[in-house]
Order: C-alpha cells, then sequence, then structure tokens
C-alpha cells in the first residue's frame, strides 16, 4: 500500500500542483500564531506546551479517521492517505518557482527574478546579482525539496501503520521550528530541537540520493568536509551534497542592504547559471525516482517471495 499510496500522490502533485497561498496552510499559520501569543513568555516549557496543542490534536485527527475509514473500506482507507500526502507535499510549486527563475534569468530580466525569488524566499534581494540569484535558488530548492517531498515521503512511510501521520508530523513540526526560530526567549528551542531528531535520517538520506543521482565522490566529499560550516545542520547536509552532486559552489557572499554577507562556501567547481537551476530540479526529480524504482523492488520482492 505505501508504494502505490506514494505513487498515486506523486503523479496528483505533478498533474494537479497545490498553487500559493495554500487555505490550510494558511490556517495552521494563524493557529501556530495564536498559539504563540498565547503561550510565549519565553520559557522552554511554553514552547513544548505549545507544540504539542500544535501537532498532536492533528495527529490524532488524521489517525481516527484513517481507522474509521479503513474500517468502512480498504480503498477509502487508502485515498485518505492518498489525500493527506498530496496536501502535505508540495514541492512541485516551489520547482515551478525556481524554474521560472531560471527563465526570467536567461532572458535577462532580473529585476523580476528578484521579485520571485523575494516572494518564495523573503528577505532584501533587491541588489542580488544574476550570479547570487542563481545560487540561492538552487539552494532553496535543495532544502525544499527534503522539507517539502523527501522528509514527508520517509516519515509517511515509516508510520504507515497509522495511515498518513508521518506526513502531518514532519510537515508540522517543519512549519513550527521555522515559524518560532526567532520567538522571544527559549520559546522555539523545543520545535527546533523536536524538528532536528525528525529530519535527521531523511535530510541524510536525501544527500545520499543527490550523491547517487549525481557525482557521487564530490558529493561525499562536500558532505563530509562543508556541511558543518553551513548554520542549519540538515540545510548544510543537503546543500553541500547537492552542490558536490552537481559540480557547482554554492553558499559564498551575497548582497544585501548594499553590504556583502559572509556565508559559508559549499561544493566545488564552476559558478552556477540559469541553466544550473534547471540541473538541480532534474537532479531532484532523478532522485525521486530513484525513491520510487527501490520502493517498487521491494513491493515485487514481497510479491515473489
Amino acid at each position: 500500500m505505501a508504494f502505490f499510496s506514494v505513487l498515486a500522490a506523486v503523479i496528483l502533485e505533478h498533474l494537479r500542483p497545490l498553487r500559493q497561498p495554500l487555505p490550510h496552510y494558511q490556517h495552521y499559520s494563524r493557529f501556530t500564531q495564536w498559539l504563540e501569543r498565547r503561550f510565549n513568555a519565553g520559557e522552554y516549557s511554553h514552547g513544548a506546551i505549545a507544540l504539542a496543542l500544535a501537532v498532536l490534536p492533528w495527529l490524532i485527527a488524521v489517525w481516527l479517521v484513517f481507522v474509521l475509514l479503513s474500517g468502512i473500506s480498504p480503498v477509502l482507507g487508502w485515498a485518505w492517505n492518498v489525500a493527506v500526502l498530496y496536501l502535505t507535499l508540495g514541492f512541485k510549486y516551489y520547482s515551478d518557482d525556481a524554474e521560472r527563475i531560471a527563465r526570467l534569468l536567461r532572458a535577462g530580466e532580473l529585476d523580476a527574478a528578484r521579485g520571485q525569488l523575494l516572494a518564495w524566499r523573503g528577505g532584501d534581494t533587491s541588489q542580488f546579482s544574476a550570479d547570487e540569484l542563481a545560487r540561492v535558488t538552487i539552494e532553496q530548492v535543495m532544502a525544499a525539496s527534503y522539507r517539502q517531498m523527501f522528509g514527508v515521503l520517509f516519515w509517511f512511510v515509516l508510520l504507515l501503520p497509522l495511515g498518513p501521520v508521518g506526513a502531518v508530523l514532519f510537515r508540522a513540526t517543519s512549519i513550527l521550528a521555522r515559524r518560532w526560530e526567532t520567538s522571544r526567549g527559549r520559546f522555539g528551542q523545543c520545535a527546533q530541537r523536536v524538528f532536528h531528531i525528525i529530519n535527521w535520517v531523511p535530510a541524510r538520506l536525501t544527500a545520499l540520493t543527490y550523491a547517487i543521482a549525481g557525482n557521487f565522490e564530490d558529493a561525499t566529499y562536500c558532505w563530509r568536509t562543508q556541511a558543518d560550516t553551513w548554520p542549519e545542520p540538515e540545510d548544510g547536509v543537503v546543500i553541500a551534497a547537492g552542490a558536490g552532486a552537481m559540480g557547482v559552489k554554492l553558499g559564498q557572499n551575497i548582497t544585501v542592504g548594499g553590504e556583502s554577507v559572509w556565508r559559508p562556501e559549499l561544493g566545488t567547481g564552476q559558478a552556477p547559471d540559469a541553466d544550473c537551476i534547471d540541473s538541480a530540479v532534474s537532479m531532484i526529480w532523478r532522485g525521486l525516482l530513484i525513491w520510487l524504482v527501490a520502493g517498487l523492488l521491494i513491493v515485487i520482492a514481497g510479491w515473489v517471495s
């Protein structure tokens, strides 16, 4: 059931990708903001309580619906898995954004490309050069690949006996870790630690997938030697491996507010351009294909045995 649920959700997202703004994420965002206002007194324990209230009710709800529908018919339970997985995935609209930026860069429309990246990433992009736009776009799409796809799929399969609980768990904790990252005091630390634990394996599986889909030797070298220099550990693992697999240099300085902001260098080889953005997206889709083929082989092995 796991393979066919994943296959159906991936095909559905490819054919009918979700488009921002996403109503269910907007509602959840408002809910998390309300929890932060209500519970944030700057203490770690308050963040733990808010995290439990932000995650556990949804996990229980999707599990109960799965149990109810599966009791009526296994097909309904399967359909619920596919529906929730489809709503928790979201890499396609980010890959479309990346490809749109690549087209704008090739057309020489830097201002439009900056605006597109700003809408996706936030922050000041007004003085980004074409090289900086390409680098940051590739970094963003690689980070999105495990937050919006590979991590979701991993936890969905791992907790499949509970229905789509794993997919919801990963996406909810990912959202909370980001949204509460800059919260006052130690409020957001619990969400960040929980997501770090949940994300440890998916991030490294994603990095390994990039290595298989690209230059394995350079990917593993950059992973070993450069990942720890990146501010966000899991992002560093994924981006370093991805940059090595592609043979491009990411990270490095970017221009923000008229000043050069230092960032660690990740990867090896050439400076990326618009075509490298498309190559990054293609590598990620090849990685997904590797996962699907591996899943299919497991299914076939089960049938044979």
